[in-house]
């Protein structure tokens, strides 16, 4: 990459390393946030962190076990999120990242668990928010605070920069600090995942597990001060803070950023921001190439001319999960990138890798930590993967388990957020458990990793890993739904596809379009996130049961959207469908045609 990463000695906390690049004398003036015509210095940046932190103190008034210093966003990307952010770590109080994707009872549900006592929501979402207002139970109604994001009609008294600005200082002005105390062991985000039951949890991460994501990514990388990230993901989420935000400024760099991810900006943004690497999950690197594909159909002397060697092009690398490897191939050779780098890992850190070149196609990288196993249901570790020459693992069914780390410590995994239950699950008997499958593939001695999907109460679709049981119980509210399963099925460009399976009520029929304005509506109106929105639907007349009467999912999965291997009626949804289809051999067979060109066949014939 180009230049130096700068070296700042400081403290393994936000607030020491904030302060640190204020007084840098050249950091200090260097542009560090870029958004559409707005832009902050590292200067800037501690001065708005320092000012909104002033802020939140006030508004918090004493802190105590009753009345604990936790905050709460649900914004979508914006400068002001990260100086809440850095705010929070001035002030020694703890962000809650709250998915802006979350409605009804599970956004108060989420805000209610976090105990927060201030929140800031982005004014597109107030319609969302104002309905689930009088179900807080700890903000006050003067600490609910709108972000003005689009113009609209925003009080004063609930205007957060208004606010900010009369409380405690107008825009640009540089206060000391506030004097408290901030250890690295010190909790300052949580961000939210989702368990198997219930609502989302809450992962701890102090300062330490955030300044060391940092050092991590920038190190891997080679990042330096003229390197410049792009933040498309939602900041509320570990991809773009782990990978995104904090790498660049480890390293002195500079980050661009968009309010949401858009695929017909990705370009344009990269030639302004000067982008030199990318945080990414496996749909929307799909997303870009189709966006290119559009622009510039088979004109791939224009391609190279106005993206690959456009002399503004700085992008040499991306780093994430999720994406297909024909997609990699392309994204490098359409963009320019020097390399791509696969990565395997989750919110909790427990466990982490990342593919170098040279490592096996379509692998997450070598894995270097002998506690780290892939495990049978009983606990044995299961033996490396025997494959044939196109790749198909030929002992599936004994070398694909879940990935586990068998060791006395739980790597940078600090915890649930008040959750003892969910962390006694997450790891138990001196293992730490994924919730994700995997095998192992050993070359030249290394022991490679493969991630195959969730487990059977886990759906990860588009970088998000969720409930299948919440989706499951959500879809059971239409009135002709007797019983319900969701699961994850193969994906041709990502990690997963939603597919539920349900019983309905005796005397009712399915009805494709009832049935999607139905799950439309948990959208719009319940606690569906667009996410689970099902991809596949199968009509069951019965399901298989365990012997304590629990639903077969494994069967269902390993059947998915296979016509031959589902007598029950099949439909499905394509983008830009407004009903579900039934799902035929011809659409099948074009399908697996879609597989085979995406190198991901082997995930339909497991």
């Amino acid at each position: 990459m180009s230049g130096q990463a700068i070296q700042f000695d400081a403290e393994l906390t936000l607030r020491a390393q904030i302060q640190a690049r204020a007084d840098h004398p050249e950091a200090s003036e260097r542009v560090f946030l870029k958004q559409h015509d707005r832009s902050w210095t590292f200067g800037q940046f501690r001065d708005e962190s320092s000012r909104v932190a002033h802020f939140l103190l006030r508004r918090l008034g004493r802190l105590d076990e009753r009345r604990p210093g936790h905050v709460a966003m649900v914004l979508e990307n914006h400068l002001e999120l990260l100086s809440l952010y850095g705010g929070c770590g001035v002030a020694g109080l703890t962000l809650f990242g709250v998915n802006n994707g979350l409605r009804g009872k599970t956004l108060a549900g989420v805000l209610n668990q976090s105990k927060a006592r201030l929140v800031v929501v982005d004014e597109r979402f107030r319609d969302e928010f104002d309905k689930v207002r009088g179900d807080l139970d700890h903000i006050d109604a003067e600490n609910v605070l709108y972000l003005n994001t689009t113009g609209g009609e925003v009080g004063a008294g609930e205007d957060f920069l208004a606010c900010l600005a009369r409380e405690v200082a107008p825009s640009g002005t540089s206060l000391a600090y506030p004097e408290v105390t901030v250890t690295p062991g010190h909790n300052l985000m949580i961000i939210y995942t989702s368990g198997t039951t219930g609502l989302p949890k809450g992962i701890v991460n102090n300062n330490f597990k955030l300044c060391a994501t940092g050092i991590g990514v920038s190190t891997q990388l080679g990042l330096g001060r003229d390197d410049c990230g792009y933040a498309c993901m939602p900041l509320f989420h570990s991809n773009s803070m782990f990978i995104g935000f904090m790498p660049s400024f480890w390293a002195g760099g500079s980050l661009g950023i968009r309010e949401r991810f858009s695929a017909t900006n990705f370009v344009p943004d990269v030639l302004r921001y000067g982008v030199t690497y990318w945080n990414y999950v496996g749909e929307p690197v799909h997303y870009v190439l189709s966006a290119l594909a559009n622009e510039y159909g088979d004109d791939i002397e224009r391609l190279r001319r106005e993206v690959t060697n456009h002399p503004r092009n700085g992008l040499r690398y991306a780093i994430g999960n999720g994406a297909a490897p024909p997609d990699i191939d392309r994204f490098v050779d359409w963009l320019g990138l020097d390399d791509m780098f696969e990565l395997y890992g989750s919110t909790e850190a427990a466990i982490a890798t990342y593919r170098r070149i040279g490592d096996p196609r379509g692998s997450v990288g070598e894995v270097t930590d002998r506690s780290v196993q892939i495990l049978d249901p009983q606990g044995r570790e299961c033996p490396p993967a025997e494959v044939d020459g196109e790749g198909r693992i030929l002992n599936y069914e004994q070398a694909v388990g879940e990935i586990c780390r068998v060791a006395e410590d739980t790597g940078l995994f600090q915890g649930y957020f008040d959750n003892p239950d969910a962390n006694s699950q997450k790891y138990r008997d001196g293992v730490y458990h994924s919730g994700d499958l995997g095998h192992m593939l050993v070359r030249s001695g290394k022991r490679h990793l493969f991630f195959d999907g969730r487990t059977d109460d886990w759906i990860r679709k588009d970088g998000e890993n969720f409930s299948a049981l919440q989706v499951a119980r959500l879809l059971s509210e239409h009135p002709d739904v007797a019983l319900a399963a969701a699961y994850g099925v193969p994906c041709v460009v990502s990690d997963e596809l939603v597919m539920v399976a349900f019983k309905q009520r005796e005397g009712s029929s399915f009805d494709p379009k009832g049935f999607f304005d139905f799950c439309e509506d948990q959208v719009v109106h319940g606690g569906m996130d667009r996410k689970w929105f099902p991809d596949f639907v199968r009509v069951v007349e019965d399901f298989e049961y365990t012997g304590t009467q629990k639903i077969l999912v494994r069967n269902l999965k390993a059947a998915h959207f296979q016509p031959a291997l589902v007598s029950d009626p099949l439909y499905w949804r394509e983008r830009g469908d407004a009903s579900f289809k039934p799902m035929t051999v011809d659409d099948y067979a074009r399908l697996r045609r879609q597989f085979a060109k995406a190198e991901r066949l082997s995930l339909l014939e497991r």
